[in-house]
């Protein structure tokens, strides 16, 4: 099987630099039907070719090493950013079959602009909890949630998926509404990507204006013209150490653990997309891909489970490995609608509220329905 991969790095180079585990157990995800004999992982007669582009997480490395594969499709994996793999899907050449993609840009595409050339399988590549992203001047008065009220608060957009559920957790956890804050949509952002039309959408009714021309939110926030950022990054004062600046959840492990045990809810960023006209013409490839993309996963866990403590430059990472499993489960980061309905549910009862979809969406539009049923490969 083969891999493309940006800037021209071959297969072996690529692989050598980004996987996190050793050799895996080769599996297939058959096409059913319409699936040919094997195929050779040396190449071979394939019935149909597919790139697929996203992160190289450690999640998907038996993918793009071809450990896990899909009968009769070669599978070539590129490597992107979400800023590329979005502007692709909505308003770019379309070139990528299946892509990573950000679910709330998705869903306004979807919900406000008519978007119909991709449907969504669940498979979510990037998902993390958000008490950690919330950052502010220590000099502003600031110890909690409610502390907010009242304050000027800088984003590099405005709907991204980050700052959905951001909002959605002081809203429903901490009784803080969008309209209690100023808000200064920064059209810069501090990680140098391009903040697309759908991460900008601001309704009314929300105090807001846009940031000055060439600055970004950490500037913002390191100048003392905000008293706060909420940001997926994390701004360069914080990470210089300036003293004026600080998370609002400095214990944010302890916060995101005792959220995710109050309510069950472990926030979704992207999900993976495939185009519609090369599902029409292939119908079980859904079904295919969501299998392989569970394997990867499977494989993943695998190996966490047995070298991860040596494969992960972190000394306490099988500590962190065993207190993960004990809060969340052996599938601490599952796939499939049944085992994420209240998570996807609760972004977009969040989209609604907050006035950016135009309607709250259901799963069942939003998914093809060949995987609503589909649940992950068991360890």
């Amino acid at each position: 099987m083969s891999v493309g991969t940006a800037g021209g790095m071959s297969r072996r180079d690529f692989v050598k630099a980004t996987s996190l585990a050793g050799a895996a157990v080769a599996g297939a995800a058959p096409l059913g039907a319409a699936a040919c004999a094997e195929n050779q992982a040396s190449g071979g007669d394939w019935q149909l070719a597919i790139q697929v582009a996203g992160y190289p997480y450690d999640r998907v490395q038996a993918l793009i090493r071809g450990d896990v594969r899909v009968e009769g499709v070669d599978v070539r994996f590129t490597p992107s950013n979400i800023y590329a793999l979005n502007a692709m899907a909505m308003g770019g050449a379309q070139e990528w079959e299946v892509q990573e993609i950000g679910l709330h840009p998705y869903m306004l595409a979807y919900a406000n602009d008519g978007l119909r050339d991709y449907t969504l399988i669940p498979v979510f590549p990037l998902r993390t909890f958000r008490h950690k992203s919330i950052y502010i001047r220590t000099d502003r008065g600031i110890d909690t949630p409610a502390d907010l009220r009242g304050k000027t608060v800088a984003v590099a957009g405005y709907s991204q998926s980050s700052l959905v559920w951001i909002r959605g957790i002081l809203q429903h956890e901490y009784g803080v509404v969008p309209e209690d804050m100023q808000w200064i949509v920064a059209v810069e952002s501090s990680d140098g990507g391009d903040v697309s039309r759908n991460e900008v959408v601001v309704p009314e009714g929300v105090p807001h204006r846009f940031g000055p021309a060439g600055r970004d939110e950490s500037e913002l926030l390191a100048s003392g013209e905000v008293d706060a950022v909420f940001s997926a990054v994390p701004p360069r004062g914080f990470v210089e150490g300036d003293p004026n600046i600080e998370r609002l959840f400095t214990d944010y492990r302890k916060a995101e653990r005792e959220y995710f045990a109050t309510t069950g809810l472990f926030p979704i960023m992207h999900a993976v997309a495939m185009r519609n006209d090369v599902v029409e013409a292939n119908p079980g490839l859904p079904k295919a891909v969501f299998e392989v993309y569970s394997q990867a996963k499977q494989q993943m866990y695998r190996d966490m489970h047995r070298v991860g403590w040596a494969m992960i430059s972190l000394p306490w990472v099988s500590k962190e490995l065993e207190d993960t499993r004990e809060l969340m489960g052996d599938n601490y980061w599952p796939y499939g609608i049944e085992a994420n309905r209240k998570v996807l549910e609760a972004m977009f009862l969040y989209s609604y509220e907050q006035g950016l979809a135009s309607r709250q969406l259901t799963i069942e539009e939003l998914f093809h329905p060949t995987t609503l049923e589909l649940q992950d490969t068991p360890l």
